[in-house]
């Protein structure tokens, strides 16, 4: 017999061999019917997996990440097998779950259509007819690679002959299909009934675009109909929210195949948006004792290789010239940290010179693959809110407050302070040719970063593999309409780069000594917090951001005279504003402002000429009636003062 520890922390009696189901009948049948996969002291195995000996067992349904892991994986193996049995001729590359769905590439002559994916879907709802179990077996790695290649998949091969000599492979088999998988799955294809494919794209083999152009199909999949549903009205309302497509019906930026993938263009009404928010932070970075730099768009490869992004990030940058071939080599800059670096050793410095706080709207350049960029979130050129602290050690963490209070404002003024979460990123202390390798300067940096962020007081998680190369970060994430989480701002602590920068000050001993840098963005990269702004507000900016606030609309052309001293008067106070002139009927002028998303209209007719008032509709509350231009001005500047 073994014992068993359950989540609740009982502890029962089983005999050796028995499985996780077991396990779960024995607790009750209605949990043995929702049950999906299991944890076994912290690992998640399928219900079939036996226990040997004394364990922690839970189980794991569809109401936990692992067991809607276990589910939707399950559903991207089903997806699979009905295009085998479907285009026989496919070859499979990879098929993962991820957040809210899960998606397969395949190798396939066929190009898939809307009609195809119609085709598919009725065979997957074929095959969870039949409630295959998925079962599991083993290979050494030379029969696994034996039989990948009798069945002509080649992606299946490569992947395998990437892994170590000894390793025992893994895989799963339902009825006629046998795919390489690591797992774990649902214990049978009869689980998975609410399911829906979403869409058909491209994608490079192994996110590469050295490498061939496959076929990914997403999907999603849930436990009930219902819940599947309701995601799909939510997917909806998340396409009427994209910032790609509400980004180019208001005409607030553009993509052109003659420019390049990653290479937007802002056009006047976003690029208004964004001269908002950089006067904003660059008045509010002021007010806070940063100093402006303006450094170059470029630099030779001597600077890149002291800071380091040589040898750890020169993939992710875009190189002039040739190393073999030219004496000078430069990089487009993909961050501002070295030529502010160089700017604090023009001179000596002093601990009385302490804090410094440079900062820069800096314009930065990062060689993205092209399976990474999207819309304005992604991008190879994007303009950045960048800064660096150089401090003493002594007053590293109120500086490190003071930023993320500086953050905290600026989130608050965006309106999305309750949609951001924290997120201590940490490094992988078992992949060092990642990050420089100075394992005891990594823990003690990292123990001081959590000890500031413990007493800031903030909820965080933690994740390890994500710090900068150079030292751990604190990140501000957000997620897109369509649940995609993305880093939107980023506060780094930097033990190296002091270092190979022979960075110092004069120390009240007379020493001289090491400061610490904090790196950080105060708003982010301006390009994908204007993407976050249109889905967050459907493109209907509040007053301080549209980059229309006031559209003055003349009835007839006998009002024109007194619609343009409107317009100056509005421009004279700082108002944004538009005169429609145009000879159009005043319902279409409207309409057409409305679809504009501009906060305010002001209708100009006989009466309102007369009395020299304004008739004001406005975004949020409809039609407002007369009111006199002044009391209007006034309630328009208090809401751009407040910031709504």
């Amino acid at each position: 017999m073994i014992k068993v520890t359950l989540k609740d922390g009982s502890v029962k009696e089983y005999p050796k061999g028995a499985t996780i189901k077991e396990v779960a009948e024995s607790i009750s049948s209605g949990l043995a019917r929702v049950a999906l996969a299991g944890k076994v002291d912290g690992e998640v195995k399928e219900l079939s997996y036996a226990l040997n000996s004394d364990c922690e067992v839970s189980l794991l349904t569809f109401e936990n990440e692992e067991g809607r892991h276990a589910f939707r994986h399950t559903s991207s193996h089903i997806l699979a097998q009905a295009v085998k049995r479907l285009f026989p001729d496919t070859k499979l590359a990879i098929g993962p779950a991820i957040d809210n769905g899960y998606y397969y590439d395949f190798d396939s002559e066929q190009a898939f259509t809307a009609e195809d994916l119609e085709k598919i879907e009725k065979e997957m709802k074929k095959i969870v007819k039949e409630n295959l179990p998925l079962e599991k077996f083993e290979l050494p790695r030379g029969e696994a690679i034996a039989l990948m290649k009798e069945k002509g998949e080649d992606y299946k091969v490569e992947l395998i002959e990437d892994l170590p000599e000894d390793a025992d492979i893994s895989f799963y088999k339902q009825g006629e299909f046998v795919d390489l998988c690591a797992g774990p799955h649902a214990p049978s294809t009869g689980k998975i009934k609410a399911f829906k494919l979403l869409s058909a794209t491209g994608a490079y083999w192994r996110g590469s675009e050295k490498n061939k152009m496959l076929q990914r199909i997403y999907g999603t999949s849930f436990i009930k109909k219902s819940a599947l549903e309701e995601y799909l009205h939510q997917l909806e309302e998340a396409k009427k929210r994209d910032h790609n497509k509400l980004g180019r019906q208001l005409e607030l930026f553009m993509t052109a195949d003659s420019v390049g993938q990653g290479l937007p263009l802002i056009m006047p009404k976003g690029a208004k948006v964004i001269q908002i928010l950089q006067r904003f932070v660059e008045d509010e970075e002021e007010k806070r004792g940063y100093l402006l730099t303006k450094t170059p768009f470029m630099a030779k490869s001597d600077l890149y290789k002291i800071s380091g992004h040589w040898d750890h990030y020169k993939d992710g940058m875009f190189v002039l010239g040739d190393e073999e071939k030219d004496d000078e080599v430069m990089g487009l800059r993909p961050m501002t940290c070295p030529f502010q670096f160089m700017i604090y050793k023009s001179k000596p410095r002093s601990y009385r010179d302490l804090p410094i706080r440079y900062a820069e709207t800096s314009p930065l350049f990062r060689n993205e693959s092209s399976g990474e960029m999207h819309g304005l979130i992604r991008v190879r050129q994007f303009t950045i809110s960048e800064g660096h602290l150089i401090c003493t050690p002594e007053q590293v963490e109120e500086e490190f407050r003071g930023v993320v209070d500086l953050i905290n404002d600026m989130m608050k003024a965006l309106g999305i302070e309750n949609d951001i979460w924290y997120q201590f990123s940490k490094w992988d202390p078992n992949n060092r040719e990642k990050y420089i390798d100075n394992p005891e300067a990594w823990e003690q940096t990292q123990a001081k970063m959590k000890n500031i962020l413990d007493n800031l007081d903030i909820d965080y998680r933690e994740v390890e593999g994500e710090a900068a190369f150079y030292g751990p970060k604190l990140d501000i994430q957000f997620k897109n309409v369509h649940g995609k989480e993305d880093t939107i701002i980023t506060v780094q602590m930097d033990f190296a780069l002091p270092e190979r920068f022979d960075m110092t000050y004069v120390d009240h001993d007379n020493e001289k000594k090491r400061p610490i840098i904090i790196h950080r963005t105060s708003i982010g990269c301006y390009e994908r917090t204007l993407a976050m702004l249109i889905e967050k507000y459907a493109g209907a900016f509040p007053t301080w951001l549209a980059p229309v606030q006031v559209k003055v609309l003349a009835i007839a052309e006998k009002h024109h005279g007194y619609v343009l001293s409107l317009k100056d008067k509005f421009e004279k106070k700082g108002i944004r504003v538009e005169a429609d002139l145009r000879n159009e009927k005043i319902g279409y002028k409207i309409r057409e402002a409305q679809l504009e998303k501009v906060p305010y209209m002001l209708v100009i007719g006989d009466k309102e000429m007369e009395a020299q008032t304004v008739a004001v509709r406005s975004r949020k509350e409809g039609d407002q009636g007369a009111q006199p231009v002044d009391q209007f001005i006034d309630n328009v500047m208090k809401e751009i003062e407040n910031k709504h």
